[in-house]
């Protein structure tokens, strides 16, 4: 096996040379992906490697683009198509819910909808308003649909090939915080890393911490202030459909979970989560269930995002509330 270090830049941009290689039938398309390789240099490289036919720049206009992508994949491509900032994923919301998660249902199987929309999500970066938001419930709530949001350039990589591959439509979402703030050892050959199968980034067994995302990162931070206590951190990978058995026998084991998430609290993955905890381990608990999340309010930007976004010592703070409980 070689690795290499690697950003998660490097890594996406990495999978998709890769996928387009292999299966003549993927194809990129959005705003600036070709000559500029998108606002990120997500896809730097890839129209001069596989051309226009393959590598599209599109007009300004996210319906179009999600709408172009659901009929190319109807009609046999796998299309991945690039929407600049999370936030711009809202025009094209009737495109995705009322089509391309439907589709397989509509046709009773005949046809299925393999298309990724691969968006910069959340916040960190102190950029614009619609440039640092977190929907991901929006998406989660909708059948037939798949959401996945990795945590590091190696899971990036990985998910990323296996949501090219995968028959049905996924929302996949790339916390543009972390896009260059570290590397860490990427295999340069071509693999798939399982969807809706989470990971334990740290093995406890005190309390366990259920985040995802860029708070992933966050939360080791808060790990590392709390030596003493023996804390299990879970990285979801995919949110939905998430990985409800290795969440409940983590919190069976431990007795007590957290759940840390950027996104506003009300409705939030994380009341899913502890509902999912109380119909499956109520009792196990030695302590109600906490979350650890944005607030429920608009973004707040630039200088005060600081303030709305779960940080170590809220989580640090969540954690001690729960031990003493």
């Amino acid at each position: 096996m070689v690795t290499k270090k690697m950003n998660m830049i490097e890594a996406i941009n990495l999978c998709l040379h890769q996928e387009m290689e292999k299966n003549k039938d993927v194809v990129l398309l959005g705003e600036d992906v070709g000559v500029d390789g998108g606002v990120f240099r997500a896809t730097q490289g890839l129209y001069m490697a596989f051309g226009e036919d393959r590598v599209a720049d599109t007009p300004l206009c996210e319906t179009g683009i999600v709408g172009a992508a659901i009929g190319m994949a109807l009609y046999g491509l796998r299309p991945v198509a690039e929407i600049q900032f999370e936030g711009f994923t809202f025009p094209a919301f009737d495109q995705i819910l009322s089509h391309a998660a439907r589709i397989r249902t509509r046709s009773r199987g005949r046809f299925s909808c393999p298309l990724v929309i691969r968006s910069p999500y959340g916040g960190g970066v102190r950029a614009l308003e619609h440039h640092s938001d977190a929907p991901e419930t929006f998406y989660a709530h909708i059948p037939g649909l798949r959401v996945v949001i990795p945590s590091g350039p190696a899971d990036a990589k990985g998910l990323l090939a296996a949501s090219i591959s995968d028959p049905d439509p996924t929302i996949f979402f790339e916390p543009k915080k972390i896009y260059r703030s570290f590397k860490e050892d990427v295999e340069e050959e071509r693999y798939i890393t399982p969807l809706s199968e989470a990971k334990v980034v740290k093995e406890g067994e005190d309390i366990t911490i259920v985040s995802y995302g860029s708070m992933v990162r966050t939360c080791l931070e808060a790990c590392e202030l709390l030596e003493q206590t023996s804390i299990e951190l879970i990285d979801l990978r995919t949110i939905m459909p998430f990985d409800e058995n290795k969440v409940i026998q983590s919190v069976q084991k431990t007795g007590r979970c957290i759940v840390v998430h950027e996104a506003p609290r009300t409705l939030g993955l994380g009341a899913e989560i502890v509902a999912r905890i109380n119909e499956k381990a109520l009792l196990d608990l030695k302590a109600p269930v906490r979350r650890v999340t944005g607030y429920d309010v608009t973004t707040p930007l630039p200088k005060l995002e600081e303030f709305f976004y779960p940080t170590p010592d809220r989580i640090v703070h969540a954690i001690k509330e729960t031990m003493n409980f």
